[in-house]
């Protein structure tokens, strides 16, 4: 395997380890920040997003820094949602 078939390879097996499913995210990440901004927008108290798992497209389980856990979803309707948990 050539070295540019090599890289091409390692690229794309980093690309599906980032968007499988059960990846956390960090405070600082955009989709903290977006579902901070979600939560927030909904009306439940949060505070700010401290860490986010994806459990899917469009599914994510976030830890409030107050403590809270929120499931952030799209529902059948195709309607944002969040269930605490």
């Amino acid at each position: 395997m050539n070295t540019l078939n090599l890289g091409c390879a390692l690229l794309g097996a980093a690309m599906l380890i980032a968007a499988a499913p059960g990846i956390a995210a960090d405070a600082k990440s955009p989709l903290a920040k977006d579902l901070t901004a979600t939560i927030s927008l909904l009306g439940l108290p949060c505070g700010q997003v401290v860490s986010v798992i994806t459990q899917g497209n469009n599914d994510h389980l976030a830890t409030c820094s107050n403590g809270n856990r929120y499931r952030v979803y799209v529902n059948a309707q195709g309607r944002v949602t969040a269930e605490k948990r």
